[in-house]
C-alpha cells in the first residue's frame, strides 16, 4: 500500500485523484494540501469523498505529520514547482501533473532527486492515449517535416501553449530536421496569428469552455495530409496514468519527465 498526500483536493484534477484513489485499492490517502480548510477532515468538505484525512494549509506541517510515501500535485506551476522540491526535501516523492515548468527548474529537481535518491515524475499529460499521440508524431515527423500544433483546453487553464504540445514539439524535434515552414515572405497582419515558433513548427493554442483537453498534430506533404488526434472528454482519463506514476515513481531515482517512460 502506498501512502499519498493529494495537493489541490478541491480543484478538477484533484477531486478526481481522490475519486481514484477511493476506487483503486493500492494507495492510501494520508492528508490533502489546500489554501484553506486547514485541519478540516475531507470527509467533512462538501462534494469530496468520504476520506478520513486531515487537510492542511501548510505543506511542512503535511508532510512531517503524515507517514506519506507520494505527493500527488495537480494545481498549478508556481505550486506545483514548490510543492516538489517541499516534498523531495521530506523524502516524499512527487508525483507532478502541473505544467509550465522551466529547463532550469527541471534540472533543479533532478539534482534534488539525485542527491536525495529519490524518484520523481513530472507529466505533461497522464493520458495515455495522449502519449501514444505524442510518440506516433515523433515517429511520423521521421517522414513529415512540415507540421503544426494545434492544441485545445478549458479557458481557466494558465499557461499556453499547453506542457503536452511544447512535449510533442520537443518529440518531433529529435526526428525532424530543422527548418522554416510557410512561405519566405510571409507577414503576419495581426501580430500571433501563426502562433507560438518552436524550431521553425508552428503551436496555435485555443482556450475556450466546454473544453478539457485536446491536441491534433497535422503533418502535410506532397498531394497529402496526416493528423494525428486525441480527446480527453472527461478528467478520469488521466487517473490511470496518475495511479501508474505513483506505483513506478517509488521503483526510481531521479526525475522521470513524460509518462512514455514508464509505460512498457
Amino acid at each position: 500500500m502506498i501512502n499519498v498526500i493529494v495537493a489541490g483536493p478541491r480543484g478538477k484534477m484533484g477531486k478526481a485523484a481522490l475519486e481514484m484513489i477511493m476506487k483503486e485499492g493500492n494507495l492510501t490517502l494520508v492528508g490533502c494540501i489546500d489554501r484553506k480548510n486547514d485541519r478540516t477532515m475531507v470527509k467533512d468538505i462538501e462534494g469530496l469523498p468520504a476520506f478520513d484525512a486531515l487537510i492542511y494549509e501548510n505543506i511542512e506541517e503535511c508532510l512531517t505529520e503524515t507517514n506519506a510515501d507520494v505527493l500527488i500535485d495537480l494545481t498549478t506551476p508556481e505550486h506545483g514547482y514548490n510543492h516538489t522540491k517541499a516534498s523531495l526535501n521530506h523524502g516524499v516523492r512527487p508525483v507532478v501533473g502541473t505544467t509550465g515548468f522551466t529547463e532550469d527548474q527541471l534540472q533543479e529537481i533532478t539534482g534534488i532527486c539525485e542527491d536525495k535518491g529519490i524518484g520523481a515524475v513530472i507529466a505533461p499529460n497522464f493520458a495515455t492515449g495522449a502519449v501514444l499521440m505524442m510518440q506516433f508524431a515523433k515517429w511520423a515527423a521521421k517522414h513529415f517535416p512540415d507540421v503544426e500544433i494545434i492544441e485545445k483546453h478549458h479557458d481557466q487553464k494558465l499557461d499556453a501553449p499547453s506542457g503536452t504540445a511544447v512535449k510533442t514539439a520537443q518529440l518531433i524535434k529529435e526526428e525532424r530536421t530543422s527548418k522554416v515552414q510557410g512561405h519566405p515572405d510571409e507577414k503576419e497582419t495581426l501580430e500571433g496569428a501563426r502562433g507560438a515558433d518552436v524550431d521553425g513548427m508552428k503551436i496555435h493554442s485555443m482556450r475556450l469552455p466546454g473544453l478539457v483537453a485536446h491536441q491534433e498534430v497535422v503533418f502535410g506533404g506532397e498531394g497529402q495530409t496526416l493528423t494525428i488526434k486525441h480527446d480527453s472528454m472527461n478528467r478520469a482519463s488521466f487517473m490511470s496514468g496518475v495511479n501508474l506514476s505513483c506505483e513506478k515513481v517509488m521503483e526510481i531515482d531521479t526525475l522521470v519527465y513524460g509518462l512514455e517512460h514508464l509505460l512498457e
